[in-house]
């Protein structure tokens, strides 16, 4: 007899996490991996997990197969289930193991982090196949996926209202009442992977700026730990609370057991990615639109790996490495202001990258709701995200969140120590490409005119390429002969 309300592939940490979850809130859940061994030891090992991640009557909703047919031979219809496993060549593995055994209006669930490319190629394809499929972006890692993560669902509309109530339930929740979930409908085919794509591009933005803040008061005014753990307790009392300035301050605190050393001082400076970011500067490329902050954020970290290289470099290439010597509180608070500007355009640039994508792939997209899938649960998830909501609730099709009116009154007011910050950066050689980046992108934004109509002229120059006029209506061309025309003296 059916007797499971889902079920799941894939039993890795994730996997795991998002099965405890489930069966925590009620839900029966149905369990495989392609290791027996790993089945085994999960489901034999529930009852010996603290009370905080098992809750009573957990273990028995929980039943571990050992064949795919086996499990869904078991799942009420119409039978859902999720797949939590590495993107790409094995999440088709999955799929087309289950195909010839699901019936037509079956739901296959993608919880990984796919690329958006692949989930609207695989929502297609199903969707001949007679079966609904969802591409689900789960944020949050281990303890989101326990205790409620951010959910972004999309994919077929049709398979939505039967797995809503369940990854409605296990999301995280927020409100005055904590009864908000932090998941509700993205849009269809792939809208739901490219909401998290972007969610992680942000998240590589908001990383390398926090690291630029943290480098800038460890060298510019020579911070210790402990002092930076003060400035980061303040930081997440004001407009910057977050979950990553939460988690940045108590990093300062940690000692190293081998040591004794604080632990941050002895992590290799090598950052790895896993390409979600470097997905979202590649189809911001194609969508021609500038993703400016985030792609530098790839590039810092690809900068980053080339341990070796800098090692080599630092002992030949030289330049100023001295200490601000202004006011030491002010800068501090220059720095949070520039930290906080940049933030707000690394949103500001995710969301003109969600509208180009939508316009792109005809998703209707709903930005205030988006943001609110993001207060909670994800990594990003911070105090202005309501904002976000505000601004869109205000004016549902806004061109750019910095010409909301509280974004362009905190830009205004950032400005000064934002600049300040940049400019003492340069002077002192410290590199800051997420701060400049997002600082070059508002100047840019913010002016008329750029110098692109020399660019234009160029290329006309040595491969008539025509330009437009400013006298004449945009969409006509023109050439010159510039070489005939030159007025040499």
């Amino acid at each position: 007899m059916a007797q499971h309300d889902i079920g799941l592939i894939g039993l890795a940490v994730m996997g795991q996490n998002l099965v405890l979850n489930m069966a925590n809130n009620g839900y029966s859940v149905g369990v495989y991996n392609r290791t027996q061994a790993t089945t085994d030891d999960f489901v034999g090992g529930l009852k010996d997990r603290p009370e905080d991640v098992v809750h009573e009557g957990t273990a028995d909703r929980v039943v571990g197969y050992d064949s795919v047919e086996g499990l869904l031979k078991d799942l009420k219809s119409p039978r859902r289930v999720m797949i939590m496993v590495k993107a790409g060549g094995p999440v088709d593995a999955v799929i087309d193991q289950l195909k010839p055994l699901l019936d037509p209006g079956d739901i296959i669930i993608d919880g990984g982090n796919s690329d958006y490319a692949d989930t609207n190629r695989r929502y297609k394809e199903l969707k001949e196949a007679g079966l609904r499929f969802l591409g689900t972006g789960v944020s949050g890692g281990e303890e989101g996926a326990l205790k409620g993560p951010s959910i972004m669902p999309g994919g077929d509309p049709e398979a939505w209202p039967f797995v809503k109530d369940i990854l409605q339930k296990i999301s995280a929740k927020v409100g005055e009442n904590n009864d908000i979930p932090c998941c509700d409908w993205v849009g269809e085919a792939g809208a739901g992977h490219y909401v998290k794509m972007v969610h992680n591009g942000i998240e590589y933005g908001d990383m390398q700026l926090i690291c630029e803040a943290y480098y800038i008061l460890k060298h510019a005014l020579g911070l210790s730990n402990d002092e930076l753990y003060h400035v980061f307790k303040d930081w997440n009392e004001s407009e910057l609370e977050s979950y990553l300035i939460e988690i940045t301050r108590d990093i300062f605190t940690v000692k190293d057991p081998e040591t004794g050393n604080d632990l941050v001082d002895q992590v290799l400076d090598t950052a790895k990615q896993k390409g979600t970011g470097k997905w979202m500067s590649q189809h911001a490329l194609d969508l021609g639109v500038p993703t400016t902050l985030i792609t530098e954020a790839v590039y810092a970290r690809c900068l980053s790996a080339q341990k070796d290289a800098r090692v080599r470099a630092s002992k030949v290439l030289s330049g100023p490495d001295g200490q601000y010597q202004g006011d030491k509180k002010q800068f501090i608070e220059d720095v949070r202001q520039a930290l906080y500007a940049s933030k707000l355009v690394s949103y500001a640039q995710g969301y003109v990258q969600l509208d180009a994508a939508a316009e792109e792939f005809g998703w209707e997209l709903n930005n205030g709701s988006i943001a609110l899938l993001w207060r909670g649960g994800c990594i990003i998830r911070s105090r202005f995200l309501q904002d976000i909501k505000a601004a869109f609730d205000k004016e549902p099709n806004l061109e750019n969140l910095l010409l909301d009116d509280f974004f362009k009154k905190a830009i205004d007011e950032a400005q000064p120590s934002w600049r300040r910050v940049v400019a003492a950066a340069v002077e002192l050689g410290l590199p800051v490409p997420g701060f400049a980046a997002a600082l070059s992108y508002y100047d840019g934004y913010r002016r008329d005119r750029l110098p692109a109509n020399l660019l234009q002229s160029q290329r006309d120059y040595f491969g008539a390429h025509t330009y437009e006029r400013i006298d004449k209506p945009r969409g006509e061309t023109f050439h010159t002969d510039w070489i005939r025309e030159r007025n040499l003296s």
